[in-house]
């Protein structure tokens, strides 16, 4: 078993995560400004601001999960905090897990990642500075970091939570579809997934897309 601190484990993705690793056994500290609505027993909750409560115990992690979104107060300050997440994973010498969007990914092998491409305005602040932390990871973490970039399939999150399947799929930063063209993954299968890959490392300093 070993510790994992969940950065944003109150929220749809991260609290899927701390869920799943909890459920297994494993040490789950998250890491959130607010208090969950429904607490998970087995998780430590840590409440305050990421750069104020990530010193304090990132230091005992042997996996950090940031799992955070660029909205509401932490808009244009997510490459801030995943780099200082990057640096202390490092220091602490723990994995590091970087939950990023679909549009970090590659439509078809040789294209523009989704991101360059048409965005609705919606949701194109949102999905630029998602791919600014991913190129962070690519060009500044510590040459000692092990690290992995994650993005889930295009139809995923509170939106359409999905079901639990007990199934995934694992690609590269070319996305995955499937026959009818569709591209899915329910927050349950997309957290079985990560811990996963947490429980038996595959990928290192690597983008990696996950899908049905």
């Amino acid at each position: 078993m070993v510790t994992i601190v969940v950065v944003g484990g109150t929220g749809y993705t991260g609290g899927n995560i701390a869920r799943e690793a909890a459920g297994r056994g494993h040490t789950v500290v998250s890491v959130s400004r607010s208090e969950p609505a429904e607490p998970v027993a087995g998780v430590r909750y840590e409440l305050g601001q990421v750069d104020e409560v990530a010193p304090r115990v990132v230091p005992d992690a042997d996996v950090v999960v940031a799992a955070l979104s660029p909205r509401g107060d932490m808009a244009g300050r997510l490459v801030a905090a995943y780099q200082q997440l990057a640096e202390l994973s490092a220091e602490a010498g723990a994995r590091y897990v970087q939950v990023g969007g679909f549009s970090s990914l590659r439509p078809a092998p040789g294209a523009p990642r989704v991101v360059e491409g048409e965005i609705p305005e919606e949701y194109r602040a949102e999905a630029l500075e998602g791919e600014d932390t991913r190129a962070m990871l690519v060009e500044k973490a510590p040459h000692d970091l092990d690290w992995l970039f994650v993005s889930p399939a295009g139809a995923y999150g509170a939106f359409a939570p999905g079901e639990r399947r007990g199934e995934y799929r694992v690609g590269g930063e070319v996305a995955l579809f499937a026959e009818d063209g569709s591209t899915s993954i329910s927050g349950a299968d997309f957290a079985l997934a990560v811990v996963d890959e947490i429980e038996r490392p595959s990928h290192h300093r690597a983008h990696i897309g996950i899908a049905y």
